[in-house]
């Protein structure tokens, strides 16, 4: 984990980068020819899709690590666990963002379009998630369980992702890196730029939750720790008192 020094520096950055998005979205960027001043959701919608599809990897990779003899630690449990409730939230920002736009593009707040039926999906996995970590059990039962959990919720990823290619979809399909519409897209340049800085700025926001998420994680974990060790030792000093008695 970052250093508190090191930590402080990505939270200025951080607020600076948003400042920037701010402005660039808010008044430099020109509205849209069709969508209008609507077309501006697109600088919080994409930025939030990208966190949720990175924080929900980190969620796999570390549930994965965990699962593996070899790299088995708390911290990677820890790590699933802080980066999942992050990921929540994203999803919830991009489903939100995503109605209200959605609205005033295609005329409803909802329609059961394979994007968005896939997303709320995930969010309903990774809350499901979020609730087994909380079922009480043996630290290392309730780590594994909710590791194959969380690579059972993964498998939706993909699916969110690929799901405008797969079915019919009112989104646009994605774009790729060796895709002429990625190199050159068909948008204002001040907007693909803004786009730009709102998925660094994104990303940015999340690792800065990230690392103060996991360390409030280490510290619930601690005092659980100090809780169990107090419980214990309260039963050994009853039962020493109660053989006492019995003597």
């Amino acid at each position: 984990m970052p250093t508190a020094w090191a930590t402080r520096v990505l939270g200025l950055v951080t607020v600076a980068s948003l400042a920037i998005l701010a402005v660039l979205a808010l008044v430099l960027t020109p509205p849209d020819v069709n969508q209008e001043d609507a077309v501006r959701f697109i600088y919080i919608h994409v930025p939030a899709a990208t966190v949720m599809y990175l924080a929900f990897g980190i969620t796999a990779v570390a549930s994965l690590l965990y699962l593996l003899p070899r790299t088995r630690a708390r911290r990677w449990d820890l790590l699933a666990g802080a980066s999942a409730e992050i990921g929540v939230v994203f999803v919830a920002v991009t489903l939100v963002t995503g109605a209200v736009w959605g609205r005033t593009t295609w005329g409803v707040w909802w329609t059961w379009d394979a994007r968005l039926t896939t997303t709320a999906v995930l969010l309903v996995l990774f809350l499901g998630y979020l609730a087994l970590r909380r079922v009480p059990g043996d630290a290392d039962t309730r780590a594994r369980r909710s590791a194959i959990a969380a690579l059972a919720a993964f498998v939706d990823v993909p699916v969110v992702h690929k799901s405008v290619e797969w079915w019919r979809s009112l989104h646009q399909k994605s774009s790729r890196p060796d895709e002429e519409t990625f190199l050159h897209p068909h948008i204002h340049g001040a907007m693909w730029w803004t786009v730009m800085v709102g998925i660094a700025s994104f990303l940015l926001r999340f690792a800065w939750l990230l690392v103060h998420r996991y360390r409030v994680a280490a510290l619930e974990e601690r005092l659980e720790d100090r809780g169990l060790e107090r419980a214990i030792a309260e039963r050994r000093a009853e039962a020493e008192a109660t053989a006492r008695v019995s003597r």
